[in-house]
């Protein structure tokens, strides 16, 4: 079952803070650049999500914002789902092998649609998603706006995004609740002799009846040395007795993410990963009470270091103890040694604690919803050392 659709309102507003945004960095305009793998920023500000073609939106510093896309499949396809009216086609946003149309098939350059988007040539634009933006539309868009200032705009959408909507919450809510389900389902089918590709086919089939979209990363299942990894796939490997095992589960709920990852182990737990489940168990219990409205990040990264070199672990950790999320599984707000912002009411977060001594590795990782007075936690089954 699906909640129904945010209403456009929502996007109108989520545009018109940007704009304000825009207005207070001095930009002109805003470009954004969304893959179907990326798509968090077209479907943020227009509800649409492109597979084969990509998407950018561009968003005037004063006017009405436009979804670009590419193809007539793309244009029929964005019709149908975006919530912004005008919608325009750049041929160098149509997939990768495009076919050779039957119908005639129009379409603009950069240089065609700015101007008119803008009322005028932009002088300064912003560009988001500036680590995956390709080259041959970055070369339109200078064709479009020659001798402009290009300058990275990703924080400043970012400012947009951090702080949820009371609108949000519900969504939000049921995309960690379907990761938990999962979760749950595939811990009871979890058996020596089944193999990690067979656990996680038992939790997508779980998010997928429950209404989910599909999932924002290749969820995975790895056991044994495969759980080195911090990042991993599923493979043909059997889970044996008294070994680790490791559940990274991520759900994509009508734009949203929930996110759940639990270690655990059949039988017995190998002494090492037990020792490496109560630090992190430890540093999970310290940021659930450390994040909460008016706290530095900076300072919550401090005491979950101080937690890991107590044990000599602070080299078995990759980064700090959560990071926010929303329309993408990472959504900045790293909780990191240098970040200087301050926690408010409404914004989430995953907890999301890494640990590896380089032979096994394990994670844990729960959403949280920052309230006034501390965090509402998403997630939270067995958040223990899981034996089975």
């Amino acid at each position: 079952m699906r909640l129904k659709p945010l209403p456009s309102t929502e996007f109108m507003r989520r545009v018109k803070k940007l704009q304000s945004e825009l207005q207070r960095e001095g930009l002109d305009v805003f470009v954004s650049y969304s893959s179907e793998c990326e798509s968090a920023a077209s479907r943020y500000l227009t509800g649409f999500w492109p597979f084969f073609d990509f998407s950018c939106v561009i968003v005037p510093a004063d006017g009405e914002a436009v979804l670009v896309t590419g193809g007539p499949e793309s244009l029929e396809f964005a019709k149908g789902f975006s919530r912004v009216p005008e919608i325009k086609v750049n041929p160098l946003l149509v997939e990768t092998s495009a076919p050779d149309w039957v119908p005639d098939v129009s379409g603009e350059s950069f240089s065609e649609i700015l101007p008119k988007v803008c009322g005028s040539v932009p002088k300064r634009i912003g560009i988001a998603n500036w680590n995956i933006f390709p080259h041959i539309l970055f070369e339109d868009l200078k064709k479009a706006a020659p001798g402009a200032d290009f300058v990275p705009a990703d924080d400043v959408f970012l400012k947009v995004q951090m702080v949820k909507s009371d609108e949000e919450i519900p969504y939000i809510v049921e995309a960690y609740h379907i990761a938990e389900e999962a979760m749950k389902a595939a811990l009871s089918e979890a058996k020596p002799g089944k193999r990690e590709w067979e656990l996680e086919a038992v939790a997508r089939s779980v998010m997928l009846k429950m209404g989910a979209e599909g999932m924002p990363y290749p969820s995975w299942v790895c056991s044994g040395p495969n759980t080195r990894l911090s990042l991993c796939r599923s493979t043909d490997r059997v889970l044996n007795k008294n070994e680790l095992v490791q559940f990274t589960f991520g759900v994509k709920y009508m734009g949203y993410c929930g996110n759940m990852c639990r270690p655990f182990a059949i039988g017995k737990v190998p002494e090492d990963a037990r020792k490496l489940m109560d630090v992190a168990l430890e540093a999970v219990n310290y940021a659930l009470k450390a994040i909460k409205p008016g706290v530095r990040a900076s300072e919550i990264f401090d005491g979950y270091y101080e937690i890991l070199a107590r044990y000599g672990y602070e080299n078995f950790t990759l980064y700090g103890p959560a990071h926010g999320t929303g329309s993408s599984e990472v959504e900045g707000l790293w909780l990191a040694k240098q970040a200087e912002f301050t926690i408010q009411p409404n914004m989430l977060f995953n907890i999301d604690v890494w640990l590896s001594d380089g032979n096994i590795g394990l994670r844990y990782e729960d959403g949280v919803l920052v309230t006034g007075g501390g965090v509402r936690e998403l997630t939270g089954y067995r958040r223990e050392a899981i034996v089975l």
